[in-house]
Formats: structure tokens, sequence, C-alpha cells
């Protein structure tokens, strides 16, 4: 009965990451009106601001069972979540979008062995396998004539690096801590940072709060605050009670495929057959970290 419910709760779980990765790809399309009005660090800062709020009126029975251990753990996911945020942000601003996107999402390959240098447990041969088919499939999918090595470049790594520590942190925080406390408190971390550091990134005068009467900003905000940043960030936290780091990184870098899906829907962008093989590399990639792998006295998996 236990092992039952424990695979319904891994298989709720990943429908659930597929769900947040469906609407964080449809974030692309939001964030690029949205910043074209909002300067990034104060469109961050309005978007997590209102998450945390959001998050404990749902939560105020939670909010009052607020630990040391949850604030401290809070703190260190939403250190690292702002930071991969700037690094993404400013990195896009010195390459280009695609490959901002590509290297983002090399913490596929990046968590298994991060996970492996922290908790000295090796990955699986298939946990590998998956990683670097998952790598050639992200390229296929976003990369198209770039080439050379810049300071975006650089900046989008670390960033990449910021998410997969995230990823592990949260992986191992939720086993000590109530996941929902977490979630709200990293929330509201990366909102207080962006607030200190928008003036500085951006400028103090950059911010018009009268912009905010808009109703197309009201719309896309609500939809970055509330869908993508509360809902978004509750089902991750819950979500790697159950699953691991390595099957969520995997699970989260599927955004890139409902990104460009939802680009040739709302934006006009042509799908070809190099991006559409790049998607299905991407959904073999999830099934092939699922496998299980025998080699001679032993069974080797994730």
């Amino acid at each position: 009965m236990e092992g039952t419910t424990s695979t319904y709760a891994k298989l709720l779980a990943t429908a659930g990451f597929l769900f947040i990765t469906m609407i964080w790809g449809g974030s692309f399309v939001v964030m690029k009106n949205s910043v074209d009005l909002v300067p990034p660090s104060y469109l961050l800062a309005l978007r997590f601001t209102l998450a945390a709020a959001f998050m404990a009126l749902a939560f105020p029975g939670r909010m009052k069972k607020l630990d040391r251990g949850s604030l401290t753990c809070g703190l260190i996911m939403g250190i690292f979540l702002t930071l991969a945020y700037l690094f993404q942000t400013y990195g896009i601003k010195y390459t280009t979008a695609s490959k901002n996107a590509f290297i983002t999402a090399l913490y596929v390959v990046l968590v298994p062995f991060l996970y492996w240098k922290i908790s000295k447990k090796r990955p699986g041969l298939n946990q590998i396998a998956a990683g670097l088919v998952a790598v050639i499939g992200l390229a296929l999918l976003t990369l198209k004539h770039e080439s050379g090595i810049n300071l975006g470049d650089a900046l989008t790594f670390l960033c990449g690096v910021c998410f997969a520590v995230h990823m592990i942190c949260t992986e191992e925080y939720t086993k000590r801590c109530d996941p929902i406390l977490l979630a709200t408190v990293q929330v509201a971390v990366v909102g207080v940072f962006n607030w200190l550091l928008a003036p500085l990134l951006d400028g103090p005068g950059a911010f018009d709060p009268s912009i905010l009467l808009q109703k197309s900003l009201i719309l896309g905000l609500l939809y970055l605050s509330l869908i993508c940043t509360t809902v978004g960030f509750l089902i991750q936290t819950v979500g790697q009670k159950y699953l691991s780091a390595n099957t969520v990184s995997l699970l989260l870098s599927l955004e890139a495929v409902f990104g460009t899906l939802f680009s040739v829907i709302f934006l006009g962008e042509v799908l070809t057959e190099r991006m559409i093989l790049g998607c299905v590399l991407m959904f073999s990639a999830l099934l092939l970290s699922e496998l299980r792998f025998t080699v001679p006295g032993k069974e080797v998996h994730g």
C-alpha cells in the first residue's frame, strides 16, 4: 500500500512539474511584453513580492508555524534563486536569447554531478545519458547560428549553476522543513533583494508606479506573480519531496519545448524540422532517465 501511495505521489508530482514547465514556457511571451514597460529588476521585485503576499494570504495557518529552520533554509534557497534570475536577466543583455535559453538549461547536466559532490551518491548511467541527450535536444531546439563565447554566456552559465544548486537545496531542505513555508520564504527573499538591487541595477528613477494602472501590465503581472510564481514554486517545492533533483532538472528543461511551442503559436516563429527533432530528444531524455541499465553483476539506475 505504501509503495502504491509513493508511486501515485511521484506521478502527481511529475504531472505538476509538466504543468509548471508549460506555464513557465508561456511566461516568455508575457515577460517580453512586460519588460518593455518595467525594467527587469523592478519587474522581478513586483512579481515576487506579489507572489509572497499571495502565498502568505493563502496559508495563514502555516505562516504561524514559521521557525528558524524554515527561515534559514528558505533564505539560502532565495539567495540562489535571486542570483539565478539576475544572472539570466543581465546575461541576455550581452548574448542572444537562444544561447541564453540553451546555457541556462545546462543545469540538466550540472545537477547530477553537483549532487554527487554534495551527497557522495554517484549518478546512474541513465542519468548521465539522459543529461547528454537533453543537451543535444536543447542545442537543436534553441541554437541557430551563434558562435563564440562572450560576457553574456558566462553570466548565463552562472545562472544555470545557481538554478542547479537551488534544485539540490530544495530536495535536501524539503526533507526537514515544510515545503509551503520554504516556498513562501524563498519567494519573499527574491522580492526583497530585487527591491534593494533595482535602484543600483536599473536606476532609482527607472520605474514609474503610474505604469501599473495599465490594464495589459496588470494582467501580465497577475499571470507572472499568481500563476508562474505562486503556483509554480509551490508545485516545485512540494513536488521535490517526491522526485529527485535530477528528474526535476529534466522536467524543468522541458520549459524550452513549451517556450518554443508558445513562440510558434503567439509570436509567429517558424517550427522547423530541427526544432521538432530537438523536442523529441528532450522528451526522450526524460524517458531515458527512468530506465534501468543492467551491467554484469548489478543493476544501475537513477
